[in-house]
């Protein structure tokens, strides 16, 4: 019996050790997402404004996707370009917009992948430091209207 112990103990530690050695990721969980999403749509709709909102996972796969009573058909790809080019780059599409606008050589950016939308109202998505995603809002009057929804949607879950 000690002997059995003894063999499956010394075949199982290998495994054990090697699993504690994975790499962890951290990500957004869906309840985190709804919640920004939410939050988003509520800030832009107290302005009275019909906006998408879209989520999207580091990976740049759609999590959330709201879309405002009366908002533009064009809204929902407007907002999912944001959200998919702030998870992309890291960084928000305004600002993105602003480097490319003031280097003409990096034009080729927006070229690099067909889902990018280099507009205002993309932010990335950071918790803990980590970028786990972003949120873009699309169909606001000015896309500083749909930036401050988006930040408005990462303060509801406390992200960067």
């Amino acid at each position: 019996m000690i002997r059995s112990i003894a063999f499956a103990t010394a075949l199982l530690t290998p495994v054990a050790a090697f699993a504690q050695d994975l790499p962890t990721a951290p990500y957004l969980p869906l309840d985190m997402a709804t919640t920004a999403a939410q939050a988003a749509v509520a800030a832009c709709s107290a302005e009275g404004h019909n906006v998408s909102v879209a989520i999207v996972a580091r990976s740049g796969e759609t999590k959330v996707l709201l879309r405002a009573d009366n908002a533009g058909p064009h809204t929902v790809g407007s907002s999912t370009g944001k959200a998919f080019t702030s998870a992309s780059m890291g960084r928000d599409t305004a600002g993105l917009a602003g480097f490319i606008g003031g280097n003409p050589e990096n034009g080729g950016l927006r070229d690099m992948d067909s889902r990018l939308v280099i507009q205002a109202g993309g932010l990335p998505i950071r918790i803990g430091g980590a970028l786990v995603g972003g949120i873009g809002v699309g169909g606001a009057p000015s896309g500083a209207i749909d930036e401050t929804c988006a930040r408005a949607g990462l303060d509801a879950i406390g992200a960067e």
